[in-house]
This record gives C-alpha cells, structure tokens and sequence, in this order.
C-alpha cells in the first residue's frame, strides 16, 4: 500500500459542506452551465472551470499585455499576466481566511481580465466609440470565454468575471466574486506603485500620507495590511468588506494614481498612440473581413465587432506589428 488514493469529487463537495462558512458557494450548488454536462469524478464543477481557463489561448496572450505601461524597457515590469497571477494569490488569500470556496474565487481572478484589451485601459478608451455605451473589458473577458473561446462555464465564475469591476452594477452574486473585486484593487494598487516608482515617475515619499500610516512601506507590508483589513472587517460586518478607515485611504491612493501615474501629461502622447493603433487596426479589419481569423467569425456579430473582437484580443506587439503591416508604417 502506497498510502495514496484518489480524493473523489463527492469527497471533496463533503468537505465544503463540512468546513466553509454558511456564506460560501458550493461547488454541489451551482446554477450550472449553459450546456449542461456530466460531472467530473474527481474535480468540482469551480475546479473544472479554473482548469479550462488557465487553458485558454486568451489566458496565454495575457504575458504580453500592458498592465500600466506600453512596451516599457526593462524585465521586471508587471504584465497582465502577472498581474493576473497576483490578484488570483491574493482572492485565495482572502477567501481561506473567510472559509468561502478557494476554487469559485480562484477561476473568477485567473479569468477576470481575459477580454482586456491590448495597451491597457487606453484600449478600452479606444474601442468605446464602435459600440454602444462603453466597451468594457469585463464584458470582453465573458464574451471570450462563452463565445469566442467557449468553455461552458458555470454561472457563478462567469458572473464573478462579469463583475469583478467596481463599476459595474448589479455587482457580484457570490460573496466570492467580491473578493475578486477587492484582490484586483490591492495587486493593481500595489505593484503600479512599485513599477511607478522603479520607473522613476514617483518616490515613496510622494504617496500620500494617508496611505504610508495607513499600509506601511510599499511592497509586502501593503498587500498584508490590506488583505488582512478585508478579512477583518468582513468577519465583523458578515460580508465581504473592508472598514472605512483603511478604504478611504487606498481610494485617496488610487485618486493619486490617476493623477501621477495613469492620465499623467508625459504618458498622453503614448496614449494617443495606442488609440491611434487600435482606431486604425478596427477600421482596416472591418472594412476587410476576410482577414479576419476564422475564430472571430462569429455568426451573432457583424463586420465591426468581428474586428474589435480580433483586434481586443492581440497583444501589445502583435498590434503594432500588424498596423505597421496594413498601414504600411
């Protein structure tokens, strides 16, 4: 006898009954999938969707998308990939801390920015105009797993992704898909401080005071202080929350950021840049469709959104590549 066996799905749906708090989602309690389909003998229906995402060709192309700046020069800068990696640490964290379901929160954070847009938050900017509204990443990054990359996910992830921005109302259906919510705001704070600072474009001491009482030196310190302030008061309020003396200062930093960092003067002509790309890339490829891979060829979307639907999911480079190729740049 080896002293190893195969745990089985039952098993482990037993351990969520036993072990998570009354708040958690179980995997056994799923609104299910669009397609229904057998369950997995050993994996959790949150399980089989964290496997598949992970797997996805849109997950990959995250390594070489923007998080905050484009194409910048030096290896230690945060991807969305990393970014990714690190907002599905800290959604784990947070969610073992609170006994709600790890798997559920950990297929939300690795899916959430799927759809995102090459050159970060300037793609959305650049896409808006073709549709109606805003044309949102988290709209995108649903789209990408339930039509253009289908992986019949259940309803709790999708929904999760659908709304792991603050923005976006009705918020999440799951006590897990707010944790979501609240790790993509404590990695993106944290590591574009540090990648802000090793760039050069703030020091520590420019921070507002606020914050550095508050979370102490930017790096680890932070991301414990504020992980810990989440777990904390959720535990007291009986939701996912974090007490108003430790918000208010991570949105005054966020505020600070925007202002310093994101919409700063020096980044505008980049910016305008990577409008220009995208604006440019949309235009050629739905005025061309048959240059359109077949994938994005979807029988629900017209000429436009097959190309924003190509040209959402290319990475940095690829865009420019591909507008130095049809603009003849």
């Amino acid at each position: 006898m080896s002293g190893l066996r195969r745990i089985s799905r039952q098993e482990v749906e037993q351990r969520e009954h036993e072990l998570l708090s009354p708040l958690a989602t179980r995997s056994s309690a799923t609104r299910g999938r669009a397609t229904p389909e057998d369950p997995d003998p050993s994996r959790t229906a949150f399980e089989r969707d964290r496997d598949r995402i992970i797997h996805t060709k849109a997950f990959r192309r995250l390594k070489h998308k923007t998080q905050v700046f484009i194409n910048p020069d030096g290896d230690h800068f945060v991807t969305r990939l990393t970014h990714t990696l690190q907002v599905t640490q800290i959604g784990r964290s947070i969610a073992r801390y609170l006994g709600l379901n790890e798997p559920l929160t950990e297929a939300i954070c690795l899916g959430h920015d799927v759809g995102h847009s090459p050159f970060g938050h300037t793609g959305e900017e650049a896409l808006s105009p073709y549709v109606e509204g805003e044309w949102l990443h988290s709209e995108q990054s649903v789209r990408v797993l339930a039509v253009l990359e289908p992986q019949n996910l259940t309803w709790e992830t999708l929904d999760g992704i659908r709304a792991h921005s603050w923005r976006i109302e009705p918020g999440p259906g799951t006590p897990e898909g707010t944790v979501c919510r609240f790790a993509d705001r404590i990695a993106y704070l944290t590591h574009d401080v540090e990648d802000a600072i090793r760039a050069r474009i703030i020091t520590s001491e420019d921070l507002p005071t606020s914050s550095r009482a508050a979370f102490g030196t930017p790096g680890r310190d932070w991301i414990d202080v504020m992980i810990n302030a989440v777990v904390d008061h959720s535990i007291e309020a009986g939701e996912v929350s974090m007490h108003s003396t430790l918000l208010e200062p991570m949105n005054e930093l966020r505020g600070f950021m925007f202002e310093r960092v994101y919409l700063r003067p020096e980044a505008a002509g980049q910016a305008r840049h990577a409008i220009e790309v995208i604006r440019e890339l949309v235009d050629h490829f739905a005025a061309h469709p048959d240059e359109v891979p077949e994938t994005y060829r979807q029988q629900d979307a017209d000429a436009c959104h097959r190309a924003i639907d190509y040209v959402a999911g290319m990475t940095d480079r690829f865009a420019l590549r591909e507008h130095a190729r049809v603009c003849n740049h």
